[in-house]
């Protein structure tokens, strides 16, 4: 690797002929010439399962709910200079009269307004990441007590509750205990977890305090006087997760049984949560089987905008239909064959696709020629099996594939209005306001 430029020196220029020694190869040769060679094909080599429907058959979901969340990490202009990294999550609802009454190609601002007016509410905190000081403690608890604290403060709790109605399951007749964890203070997994309801108890180990919120793992990626800013970001995918199960726990407690099967959740991004923070995938998968077999299918939706899928998809999207406008969209549930053959172009692996930390499978969605995306949608139970997910596993595939036509925005490439207004009450751009925040920081 060349040395970068610093404040004084230039930096290093990679060299321009280091290469040409292993042009020698014959096989290095074969494929140059090969590669200059270039070839056109009109068929779809990964065989990707398109199937053709009618979005009018089923009926659209009448009520839409969104999540996004963005972070931004910034610091102070001194020596050595302070760090910290703002988290802001919004959630949005509205309904499918008001999305039909906005023009999706120029929204009148004043209609933007209306559906804006009582319909969305966000969630904020700050953490200290490098070089801030407090008489409270160190970085590390100061954290922990930010991350517990931020949570029961918004809504009356109402995220925090949400937080707990997953871990111990409190939609079944008999609540279990939270997951497993490690204990902040000793580093001992507590294999019993936490007892129903609790929202803190001592270590049996040390005999030290563990909140609820240490379960979720957030001391497993900290030092005791720093911290990396994949806090604030793993601290804003379980924001949103909380956020969108929120209405869902409300729905699932509301007299009317028919308000959380005929209402869509839409997510910003895949439908995961990795490392220690997949602890939290095994209580929704579970719930999302138990609505199911209750016959009050959940529908959520994530949407990937970018990775390793997205880059897949724009690379065969040509060859499937529709190739004009008018014609029926199509859609493909892939398989976990498929995206390890054709997407991720591995061999078998030890565990199965998404097996720890995915709770929703993937789907590509052609809804016109230039209109394309790609989907998560839950299936309930995981299953090893390399051609699962089929169709019929996908809860309410149906209705979210007649809903999301209706959904879609034409201000940018394959958005949906619901998330894109989201965003708009969620982002925090990297200019202006990241030097807004920075003046901010300064001033305390």
């Amino acid at each position: 690797m060349p040395y970068a430029g610093g404040d004084r020196l230039p930096g290093e220029a990679a060299s321009k002929i280091g290469h040409l020694a292993v042009v020698q190869s014959p096989w290095v040769r074969s494929l140059v010439e090969d590669f200059e060679r270039s070839t056109i094909t009109d068929t779809d080599t990964s065989q990707t399962p398109w199937v053709v429907y009618d979005p009018n058959r089923v009926q659209v979901l009448g009520r839409v709910w969104a999540v996004d969340g963005s972070f931004v990490a910034v610091q102070s202009q001194e020596r050595p200079p302070r760090e910290v990294a703002f988290v802001k999550t919004a959630l949005i609802t509205v309904n499918k009269a008001q999305i039909d009454a906005i023009d999706k190609d120029h929204p009148h601002p004043l209609h933007l307004k209306d559906v804006m007016t009582g319909s969305g509410l966000f969630h904020s905190t700050v953490f200290p990441l490098k070089n801030v000081k407090s008489s409270q403690g160190t970085n590390y608890d100061r954290i922990r007590h930010i991350v517990r604290d931020s949570m029961q403060a918004d809504e009356d709790g109402a995220f925090y509750e949400t937080l707990k109605w997953l871990t111990y399951r409190k939609w079944q007749q008999t609540p279990t205990n939270s997951p497993a964890f490690e204990c902040p203070h000793c580093w001992v997994k507590i294999e019993g977890g936490l007892p129903p309801e609790a929202d803190e108890a001592c270590c049996p180990h040390c005999g030290a305090d563990v909140f609820l919120t240490d379960m979720i793992g957030f001391h497993l990626d900290m030092g005791e006087d720093n911290a990396p800013d994949s806090i604030a970001s793993a601290y804003m995918l379980l924001m949103e997760h909380l956020m969108l199960f929120t209405p869902i726990r409300l729905c699932w407690a509301h007299h009317d049984k028919r308000l959380l099967t005929e209402t869509l959740f839409l997510k910003d991004g895949p439908l995961t949560l990795r490392s220690q923070y997949s602890k939290l995938v095994p209580p929704i998968r579970a719930l999302l089987q138990h609505a199911k077999e209750k016959d009050r299918p959940i529908h959520i939706v994530g949407q990937e905008k970018s990775g390793t899928f997205v880059d897949h998809l724009r690379s065969i999207v040509r060859f499937a239909p529709p190739q004009a406008r008018g014609e029926q969209p199509t859609y493909a549930a892939l398989s976990h064959e498929y995206v390890r053959r054709e997407v991720y172009r591995t061999p078998d692996l030890s565990n199965p696709y998404g097996l720890r930390t995915n709770w929703g499978e993937k789907v590509y969605l052609k809804i016109d020629p230039g209109t394309y995306m790609v989907l998560n949608v839950p299936t309930g139970d995981y299953n090893r099996a390399q051609t699962f997910p089929t169709s019929s596993d996908l809860i309410g595939l149906d209705r979210i594939l007649a809903t999301i036509p209706t959904l879609i925005s034409h201000k940018f490439e394959g958005a949906l209005f619901p998330i894109e207004l989201a965003n708009g009450i969620a982002s925090m751009s990297s200019y202006p306001s990241a030097k807004i925040l920075e003046r901010f920081l300064e001033s305390h």
